[in-house]
């Protein structure tokens, strides 16, 4: 199995999902918390859509919440944001405390061996982890990918 991360910000709607088709991606897991973006201009990865679209291009659609940090330790990251002066869309790196909060809070009690099973059982190939951020090293899933890459799965960032 291949692993790929992507977010949305930066990309148009067209662009978005040529990404997923161009690498063949077959299974979509979305580890956002909340599964909504305000405003228009990406409103086509709001659950619904984005579940529809999928489907219409034959790529499996999971939500694994488990994998999503809490708010409580998204307020981590605001707080730094805060403090570095930078919008979420901007940003391009995490915080240490929140990198070593979600470890120990989410990816510590994150079963990867029942999710991997579940990925052999669709018989997936090319996984596709989704959050909104442009740049994965400012964004939770890039932690879930490192965790991904230390199991000897191949990750590409999309």
């Amino acid at each position: 199995m291949n692993f790929y991360t992507i977010g949305v910000y930066g990309s148009t709607e067209q662009e978005y999902f040529q990404k997923l088709i161009d690498n063949k991606v077959d299974v979509f897991c979305d580890i956002r918390q909340r599964r909504g973006v305000r405003g228009p201009k990406y409103a086509f990865v709001n659950s619904k859509r984005l579940q529809e679209r999928l489907k219409f291009e034959g790529i499996k659609y999971c939500h694994i919440r488990d994998l999503a940090p809490t708010q409580e330790i998204r307020e981590i990251q605001k707080v730094k944001d805060l403090e570095n002066g930078a919008l979420k869309r901007d940003r391009n790196t995490l915080g240490d405390l929140f990198v070593a909060t979600y470890k120990s809070k989410v990816l510590n009690n994150f079963n990867f061996d029942i999710f991997l099973k579940q990925l052999e059982s669709q018989k997936a190939k090319n996984i596709a982890l989704f959050c909104v951020e442009e740049k994965h090293l400012a964004c939770h899933r890039s932690i879930v990918s490192n965790q991904l890459k230390n199991l000897d799965y191949k990750i590409e960032q999309l």
